[in-house]
């Protein structure tokens, strides 16, 4: 699901606001009547198409609900399908601009926000896009068949009222500083989705049944469960707005599904699609090579990005009882070496992360202010001391740091909580031996965890690496049936109410919730709710640096790794693209979006 995060100035100083747009504390970069974002060509050809393998771990699809928690949907069908009230842009942060609605309106006190739907606006079959679908919408998403994550993000949304056919209200519970927006990027769909003989069906029925979206584009051929292709819709209603010109340029979006990483680079360099892009630092070093890269026909891109770093890591989960123990926790991230990680396995190509808000203004340094200490204080009991100090940093084994002097203090802090060597072992009082699983979907994953692996030997410890098909890897990380495993968090330069769903307390007991490590801690409800409900940027800041220094210091994530650019192989004979490069633009999307087809395709190099 796509949302982008805007923030409103002052709206408790401000009468109810009118616009085209909502920005972070200020203005947004574009003003009403504006002709198109800057980063694309509003001349670009419609036409061609772009062939796309599937961004998505999953190596099928079964159903094209991406609403629903079971089964696996087709990669891009809900940005490709779906429209929503507001768009973002991707040369700016936490500003979105009209999309289905033409006009927004936030109440002086924050507690609704009122959108007017474009009378042009259509469904896919034609039918008017309505108040009473968005309505319908919001409460299907936050009924019983969806993704919790959802009844997490609007759980401050206390209902939804239809004004007039073109007017919709949404209601909230408190003044919060992001909602408007988070209501506004809800993805919209036709109540008559699912409909079966004048009913509805229960929404976990509605599997295979075509969406009925607003989107640019409608599925097309589909080979079910190995490849879609996506067609554009030549009546799409939006194809003029501003907001829009210059995107959506390709007839057909094609995406394939290949069954592992080696089949995917293989037919990349055999010409069967047009882009990959690449997260093994590997794999592009050494095996993004052969004829079409020499002729020019295939050409290596990387694009820098402002995107914020994200905190992908290793999560440990705490409703095992072997990891319950903080100084555990701590110990286990003390045994990876990841300076001789960066060197011999990643070719030099990474940073380490560091927090949860790294390559943002929320990234957290040196001591907390006052102001973190004011929301700190009444909950000094349930956060750890080191949250006090200096911002906790990972451990490194660079300069005077070593491993040996790290896994010195791991078999400390390990002694310290109960467990001692015994018998070849790390044992607990009660005699057990600490065996670890680290659960991954991805058999190639053994080449990064084999050294952390060979490391915790040292201190008596047994990690074992599970491999399992994706969608039995998902069942249990929807069931929290895991000790350890990786997730690749996505960052925000807008923390809020989504951090409830990755670390509050309720999300722990829910089944499908994000908050994997099982962290359950008051302090951190207390922190998310302060995020949730500052008004100014001055309140936000220390709360997210308060929350961030107490889930670091916590170890309940062992931070790994993150890059600056987007490593993309494209075919430069079928392809074009825009000059200006979008900073903020998550990959794939600033091609799907902006770039155009070639046409005629050429059959020699191109001068680009």
């Amino acid at each position: 699901m796509r949302f982008w995060l805007i923030f409103l100035s002052c709206w408790l100083a401000l009468p109810a606001w009118a616009a085209h747009a909502y920005a972070l504390w200020g203005e947004p970069l574009y003003p009403a009547g504006f002709d198109h974002f800057a980063y694309v060509n509003p001349q670009a050809p419609k036409g061609g198409e772009l062939r796309l393998v599937s961004n998505q771990r999953t190596s099928t699809f079964d159903k094209y609900n991406p609403f629903t928690m079971r089964g696996a949907a087709p990669a891009y069908l809900s940005e490709l399908m779906f429209d929503s009230l507001l768009t973002g842009s991707l040369d700016e942060t936490a500003t979105g601009y009209g999309l289905l609605a033409d006009d927004v309106q936030v109440a002086a006190d924050g507690l609704s926000a009122t959108f007017h739907l474009h009378p042009e606006a259509r469904f896919h079959n034609g039918d008017p896009v309505l108040a009473q679908d968005v309505a319908w919408t919001f409460e299907t998403l936050v009924g019983p068949f969806t993704s919790p994550g959802y009844k997490t993000l609007l759980i401050d949304v206390a209902g939804v009222d239809v004004v007039n056919d073109r007017t919709v209200r949404f209601r909230f519970n408190k003044p919060n500083r992001e909602l408007p927006l988070t209501v506004g990027g809800l993805p919209i769909f036709s109540r008559a989705w699912g409909m079966e003989n004048g009913k509805h069906k229960p929404f976990d029925q509605v599997v295979t049944d075509i969406p009925i979206g607003s989107g640019p584009y409608k599925i097309g051929p589909v080979r079910f469960g190995k490849d879609i292709t996506y067609v554009r819709d030549p009546n799409y209603w939006a194809r003029d707005l501003k907001v829009r010109r210059g995107q959506n340029n390709f007839d057909r979006i094609e995406v394939k599904i290949y069954k592992d990483n080696t089949a995917k680079l293989e037919a990349l360099k055999a010409g069967e699609f047009d882009l990959m892009r690449f997260f093994s630092a590997g794999d592009w070093a050494r095996r993004v090579n052969g004829k079409k890269f020499d002729t020019g026909e295939l050409v290596k891109g990387e694009f820098a990005h402002k995107l914020p770093s994200g905190f992908q890591s290793y999560v440990l989960n705490t409703r095992r009882p072997f990891l319950q123990d903080e100084r555990v926790r701590e110990a286990l991230g003390l045994a990876i070496d990841y300076e001789w990680m960066n060197r011999q396995l990643f070719y030099g190509a990474y940073q380490r992360v560091h927090g949860l808000f790294g390559n943002t203004a929320c990234e957290t340094h040196g001591s907390p202010s006052p102001d973190e200490l004011a929301l700190m204080e009444p909950w000094r009991k349930s956060i750890p001391p080191a949250a006090f100090g200096p911002m906790p940093q990972p451990p490194r084994t660079d300069g005077e740091h070593s491993l040996r002097d790290n896994l010195r203090r791991a078999k400390a802090l390990l002694n310290d909580a109960g467990w001692a060597v015994k018998d070849g072992a790390l044992r607990n009082a009660q005699g057990e031996a600490m065996v670890l699983e680290y659960m991954d979907s991805n058999e190639g994953g053994v080449r990064t965890v084999s050294p952390w692996m060979r490391n915790l030997e040292k201190l008596g410890i047994t990690l074992k690496f599970r491999s399992v098909d994706f969608a039995l890897y998902q069942e249990r990380l929807q069931k929290f049936d895991f000790d350890i495993t990786s997730i690749a968090y996505q960052g925000t330069n807008n923390p809020g109410q989504e951090f409830a769903d990755l670390f509050g307390s309720k999300a722990a007991d829910t089944e499908d919730s994000g908050n994997f490590a099982g962290v359950k801690n008051p302090a951190v409800d207390a922190m998310i709710r302060a995020m949730t409900s500052a008004k100014t940027q001055q309140q936000l800041l220390p709360a997210c640096h308060a929350l961030e220094r107490i889930i670091v210091a916590g170890h309940y994530l062992i931070p790994q790794w993150s890059a600056g650019t987007h490593r993309m192989a494209y075919n430069a004979w079928r392809l074009a693209k825009p000059d200006v490069v979008p900073p903020y633009s998550p990959g794939e999307t600033w091609v799907i979006d902006t770039w155009w087809a070639r046409m005629p395709p050429q059959t020699s190099p191109s001068p680009r």
